[in-house]
């Protein structure tokens, strides 16, 4: 019985699932399938072999039923424009009931087995009320989820500052944390309008390349170690990671760029051995003393 990678949901959730006989179907396939919420449309992505699954972790299981039909695509037309009246519907309520929320989406399964209200909010809420009037309203089961401003973009976006589909909205089904060292790592544009996306957020593209950056920067000696290259002697000031070249500047005052593999290092930054650099020579250069060992003080005032 072949199984598939299936996408469904408002959320884009992934699953594994089978078909009821030897159904076969193609990647982009339209349909319809019994999922843990209920009877959904899906979209299969490829055939669930051992290399596809291992990316997932713990995917839910499911059935395809069949291929989606010119009814069902009509069915599914009529629900997409009945959750903006429903929206509208919940968006009162919220508003006569004095929530301290914000209503994003509100998906109804294919099957009609549930409506699930997508909100933000700073704290919990209350919402026995309004999950009481709106399944009186709408004569079926209400399930509250609160979401992020990650899972709202998600929800919401549609493309961004690179001109292709956001990635969440798209193949992410996990968006792990991003960090300014990612953006720092790779000499992005700090500033905040540049490598925020349309969440808000850093941008989860600054993951992508970072282990790369990290494992090459093992590789190179750290800013601030003192060298010798074929230009001379000098101290690192910048590392070009990818390219895998140091900015140097040299003891007569001139800087160069050099590649990593040319260098070698005299002592790294933090080493107690100091580089003279007014002896040039190899031979009977004069020796500084260890510096003295500075205090918790001196470092914050340094």
């Amino acid at each position: 019985m072949p199984k598939y990678v299936v996408r469904y949901g408002a959320m884009r959730f992934l699953g594994v699932f089978a078909t009821r006989g030897s159904e076969k179907y193609r990647r982009a396939s339209r349909v319809i399938a019994r999922t843990n919420r209920g009877l959904e449309a899906g979209e299969v992505l490829c055939e669930a072999t051992d290399d596809a699954v291992q990316y997932l972790k713990d995917p839910p299981s499911g059935q395809i039923l069949r291929a989606m039909a010119a009814d069902d695509e009509n069915e599914l037309a009529h629900l997409k424009a009945q959750e903006g009246q429903e929206f509208q519907a919940c968006q009162s309520l919220v508003l006569r009931l004095g929530l301290e929320m914000q209503l994003v989406d509100i998906e109804r399964l294919f099957g009609g087995e549930r409506v699930v209200v997508y909100y933000l909010a700073e704290q919990r809420v209350d919402f026995r009320q309004l999950v009481k009037e709106l399944a009186g309203e709408l004569q079926t089961r209400i399930e509250m989820r609160q979401i992020g401003v990650r899972d709202e973009a998600k929800l919401l976006a549609d493309y961004g500052d690179c001109g292709k589909p956001v990635c969440c909205n798209t193949y992410l089904s996990a968006m792990p944390p991003v960090s300014m060292k990612m953006a720092k790592i790779q000499k992005a544009t700090l500033d905040p309008t540049k490598i925020s996306g349309r969440c808000g957020r850093l941008k989860c593209c600054l993951r992508y390349e970072f282990p790369v950056y990290e494992e090459i920067q093992k590789r190179l000696p750290p800013i601030g170690s003192e060298v010798e290259t074929p230009e001379g002697r000098g101290r690192i000031l910048a590392q070009e990671i990818l390219s895998e070249q140091l900015l140097i500047h040299t003891d007569d005052e001139r800087r160069v760029l050099v590649n990593a593999g040319s260098v070698r290092v005299l002592s790294r930054k933090g080493d107690k051995k100091k580089f003279d650099k007014s002896d040039k020579s190899d031979e009977g250069r004069r020796r500084e003393p260890p510096p003295m060992p500075t205090s918790d003080e001196d470092e914050q005032a340094d």
